[in-house]
């Protein structure tokens, strides 16, 4: 499956791949984002979420991180996450470091972008996001419930910027000792970060297409996500 506003980049591997933009209608020049997405491809969610960064004011570039093992445009049903699990299980920290360094290379060589560039990432994504904010010289990092952000503990010494958590009180997908995990380390290395637990959110309360999607919940994030990226993008 294929999407407008596609563009082919290749990453410091000689792998290619698509990724999905989308940009401002107003005069720029305008700060870049790096949006990454679920498990379950860059699909009509994730694309959304890239329109309504672009409408805030700034130019988004969303890469397919399965694209070493995937075929272009690939998009998983949210209820077969067994389907996502062997592009999943085979992504590594190196391939994802190449993806977004690639795409920071492409938002940087666009003349009407800033040096002003963020990441935010949902689920999966919101762990590449706290990769992306400790690989790249970012200046704000976002993570909706990533799972996993507990096993990369190691990196939090080496975020560049800012980074805004989320979290789903009512998830079990992810511990409260793995949240504590992840806050616990990036105070050790005295990181500046907000770190946002809403008590009656699942997880992937974000999205409006889970069964655990969460209006309220979601909109007092995207708020709060939208004042975060002004103030350190702007």
């Amino acid at each position: 499956m294929s999407y407008p506003n596609a563009i082919s980049l290749t990453a410091s591997d000689n792998t290619q791949f698509n990724a999905y933009t989308a940009f401002p209608t107003t005069e720029g020049p305008h700060p870049g984002i790096i949006l990454l997405q679920e498990a379950f491809g860059v699909n009509g969610h994730i694309r959304n979420i890239a329109d309504r960064l672009a409408q805030a004011g700034y130019v988004v570039v969303t890469p397919e991180i399965f694209h070493r093992t995937a075929e272009p445009g690939l998009e998983i049903p949210y209820s077969n996450f067994a389907g996502a699990l062997p592009h999943y299980n085979a992504i590594t920290n190196e391939g994802l470091t190449a993806d977004v360094q690639a795409c920071y290379n492409w938002l940087l060589g666009q003349s009407g972008v800033t040096d002003k560039i963020g990441s935010i990432g949902f689920c999966l994504g919101g762990r590449v996001s706290f990769l992306t904010n400790a690989v790249l010289p970012l200046s704000a990092g976002v993570s909706y419930y990533g799972g996993g952000t507990h096993t990369l503990t190691d990196r939090a010494k080496d975020l560049h910027a800012p980074h805004l958590f989320f979290w789903g009180g009512l998830d079990a997908h992810i511990s409260k000792e793995h949240i504590a995990q992840v806050t616990d380390a990036v105070d050790a290395a005295g990181k500046p970060y907000i770190n946002t637990v809403i008590s009656y959110a699942d997880h992937g309360f974000h999205c409006d297409e889970r069964p655990s999607y969460h209006p309220e919940a979601a909109a007092e994030a995207w708020a709060l996500t939208l004042a975060f990226f002004h103030e350190k993008l702007r």
